[in-house]
């Protein structure tokens, strides 16, 4: 149990880390490809507006100011010489009359004019072609067209080196933050971990301490019938005697596993033949409520495990079923070996299904509309003590409703 604690509270804690980590290091990928993108517009419209020709710039202003080498943004002649671009000038009629493609080394003129044609007759005004971003002016005179390339794989650079540098960083915080985490852990469960340890070691002191005046009062009670015959008074004190005397063994018996004791000797062991045993001790008690047996039990089935826990995990699911199945009704075992996993899957009709969610039945003294669990003599826990075996067993145990007819179904899966 403490073990489980700590574990979820290292996931939730990295959880809550990673989330933070992701929302920071995102915000600033995504700032940084917003600010170069918006950089690249500005860019492409200065290249546009200018024809993609240098003289048609705004010229510097005169005199020209003293050198400054203080960090500062480029100018647009600055910019202008540092982009590699290349520029198709295309006629109204679809022909191609001039082309520069002196800013870059990357397309030769003939692909960049295919290129340029390409995008002049799907009429897109800007737009992206490969690594390039585009953007198309017509000319005043309004008899040509003027097409701007601009070479983005710097920028594209830029954000896959951010990106990486970004996971990297974020990836190695994680990892540097998870021993801390750990370590932490430990101390945070600490008040929890010890308050359930006193509260164990109170059920186990209680549960041995009461079982020797249960026994006295039983033994007792047993003299006081032969000497003076059973009465319904004595008859209701042994019964409840021995009542309180199965709860005990049984809170005891969870107490013992929440401690995580030693793992119980594991064998292996014909688990069909062990299945059939306690079905068939329950041969009784479903012929005297009139309870209909449905069994499917696969043959030849061996499962490593504890005998002794696997005997009562089976006695309990099936004293589950038969005391909760209404008069008349149906149980049903099944015990399948499917691929690497064995399923056991016991069913119970009942007159009606309880309100709560299927996953209630599992906690510890849960009572269903009516207090049914007293009338029928179960102590509240059953379930918990199955669920705490076939955790000892790495088995997983769910229930869930069906419904026409109304059936509880419980299932482990080995």
């Amino acid at each position: 149990m403490i073990g489980t604690l700590q574990k979820r509270f290292v996931v939730t804690a990295m959880a809550v880390v990673s989330v933070l980590l992701l929302i920071l290091l995102g915000t600033i990928n995504i700032v940084n490809i917003a600010f170069v993108r918006g950089e690249m517009d500005k860019t492409l419209s200065m290249l546009t507006e200018a024809e993609g020709e240098f003289g048609h710039l705004p010229k510097p202003q005169e005199p020209m100011p003293p050198p400054d080498f203080r960090l500062k943004q480029k100018s647009e002649r600055d910019v202008f010489l540092s982009s590699n671009f290349f520029v198709v000038r295309i006629h109204e009629d679809g022909q191609v009359i001039g082309t520069d493609v002196s800013r870059t080394a990357q397309v030769d003129e003939t692909s960049a004019q295919e290129i340029a044609l390409e995008i002049f007759r799907e009429g897109k005004k800007t737009g992206r072609a490969g690594i390039y971003r585009y953007r198309m002016k017509d000319t005043p005179g309004g008899r040509e067209t003027v097409l701007v390339f601009l070479d983005t794989s710097h920028e594209i650079i830029s954000y896959v080196r951010i990106l990486l540098l970004s996971a990297g960083i974020g990836a190695a915080v994680w990892l540097l933050l998870l021993p801390f985490v750990m370590i932490l852990s430990k101390r945070a469960i600490r008040p929890i971990a010890e308050n359930m340890e006193k509260q164990k070691q109170f059920v186990t002191n209680a549960g041995h301490e009461i079982k020797t005046p249960l026994a006295i009062i039983l033994a007792n009670t047993e003299a006081m019938e032969l000497y003076h015959g059973a009465s319904k008074w004595s008859r209701n004190i042994r019964e409840q005697t021995k009542r309180l005397d199965g709860l005990t063994k049984n809170l005891l018996l969870l107490a013992k596993m929440d401690e995580h004791a030693a793992e119980p000797p594991m064998a292996d062991i014909e688990f069909s033949d062990l299945a059939a045993d306690r079905v068939q001790d329950f041969a009784e008690p479903l012929k005297l409520g009139g309870i209909t047996l449905h069994l499917q039990i696969q043959s030849g089935i061996t499962l490593r495990g504890n005998r002794e826990q696997l005997s009562q995990l089976l006695s309990i699911l099936l004293d589950n079923a038969v005391k909760y199945t209404n008069a008349g009704g149906i149980v049903s075992v099944s015990l399948q070996q499917k691929g690497k996993h064995i399923i056991l899957q016991v069913k119970n009709s009942c007159a009606g299904l309880p309100e709560a969610p299927a996953d209630k039945l599992f906690d510890r003294f849960f009572r269903d509309n009516g207090a049914r669990t007293q009338k029928s003599g179960g102590y509240g826990i059953g379930l918990s003590v199955a669920q705490a075996i076939a955790k000892t067993h790495r088995a997983g145990i769910t229930a869930h409703y069906e419904k026409m007819p109304d059936m509880v179904v419980i299932t482990v899966r080995f």
